[in-house]
């Protein structure tokens, strides 16, 4: 007897559902994180969407293009909120997590 290529699934079922990982849903999100230096905005950057060198101010290396890192900035700047964009750095995740 020939195989069928159709589903053995009843139509309109569907397969279960996959169980959600808040760590990969909060991977790509802004937060605010509080240092001893002040308030932050801390967004993480993929390693897609790295397409410049950065030189990261935690340890005065480079994050080569292609590489993950998070960009931070200020959220109480004196100057405003497009200041504080204007003065953000990017920094090692590492990095950026030793700093105190």
């Amino acid at each position: 007897m020939p195989r069928s290529n159709r589903s053995r699934r009843r139509h309109g079922a569907q397969a279960d559902p996959e169980p959600l990982d808040l760590a990969r849903i909060t991977a790509g999100m802004k937060r605010t994180e509080q240092k001893r230096s002040g308030t932050w905005m801390v967004q993480p950057s993929g390693a897609a969407s790295a397409e410049k060198v950065y030189t990261c101010p935690g340890c005065g290396g480079t994050i080569a293009s292609g590489v993950a890192h998070v960009v931070v900035w200020r959220t109480d700047h004196f100057l405003g909120d497009d200041a504080a964009l204007f003065e953000r750095r990017h920094w090692h995740t590492r990095c950026w997590r030793i700093e105190p």
